[in-house]
């Protein structure tokens, strides 16, 4: 990896930050207008990328978060996805999501709501030194059922039919190991990421920022399953009137597997 290269590196992880900085706090976010609130949240989840083939796999997720680090529901997240290989190190996948949000914290929506979601993303994974970086690049479909006031039951309910919208979601994640030049089995690391979330498209109202989520974890590799994680991640959310801001401070707990389903020859 030259010189040239690693630059190339740091200049996008930098940037994601600071695309996010300046994007936040432009004037359309009516700074005088603002309302803030912190949230105390646990996230615990099972990422899974396993091989079928050589070149084919499946992502399978499910994330349960939890407010008040676990007292409370926050939301259900359930992904899988298709995976394609290009090489050892970069793959794409397409897949869906479901997402169930419940109402919790100072900003609560007005009721439960699901969400449906197809989404695309590339991934690339680079060595740099003992640097380990991977570069994710998602859009997703959204099928949001927001809620809206049933006059019947005097209640607010999930609409029945969804709003559409468009986000894409930029991350840069960097690795390090304690000892060694690379991460591998029995290894502990230091990891941190950060991840900005863009919305485009039509039914976006005031935030084309919907997010940005800072991560710092330590991380053990097991030989022959995966990863496991524990850390902090900073999720700055902003609510669609671009006026309520979320300052949540969440306890993530992570299983990373990459354990293959066919035999490697």
């Amino acid at each position: 990896m030259t010189k040239k290269t690693n630059l190339i590196h740091l200049k996008r992880f930098t940037g994601i930050i600071f695309l996010a900085l300046i994007v936040i706090s432009t004037p359309s976010f009516s700074q005088s207008k603002r309302q803030y609130t912190t949230n105390y949240n646990g996230w615990y989840m099972y990422f899974g990328d396993h091989k079928l083939t050589k070149k084919w796999g499946i992502h399978l997720e499910a994330q349960v978060r939890r407010h008040q680090l676990i007292s409370s529901a926050q939301q259900i997240l359930l992904r899988t996805g298709i995976n394609y290989h290009f090489t050892d190190n970069s793959f794409f996948t397409a897949g869906y999501c479901f997402v169930e949000t419940n109402k919790y914290g100072k900003f609560p929506s007005l009721s439960d709501f699901p969400e449906h979601r197809l989404w695309q993303q590339v991934q690339v994974k680079n060595q740099s030194g003992r640097l380990e970086i991977v570069n994710r690049y998602r859009l997703e479909q959204r099928f949001v059922f927001q809620p809206i006031f049933d006059m019947y039951t005097g209640k607010y309910n999930p609409a029945k039919k969804p709003t559409y919208s468009n986000r894409m979601r930029l991350m840069t994640r960097v690795s390090i190991p304690f000892k060694g030049e690379m991460i591998k089995d029995k290894s502990l690391y230091l990891s941190f990421y950060d991840e900005v979330f863009i919305n485009f498209g039509k039914n976006i109202l005031q935030n084309h920022v919907d997010q940005n989520r800072a991560y710092l974890a330590i991380g053990y590799k097991i030989p022959k399953l995966g990863r496991l994680e524990i850390g902090y991640l900073n999720q700055l959310l902003i609510k669609s009137d671009g006026l309520k801001i979320e300052n949540n401070h969440t306890l993530q707990l992570g299983l990373s597997s990459v354990l293959n389903f066919y035999k490697n020859d």
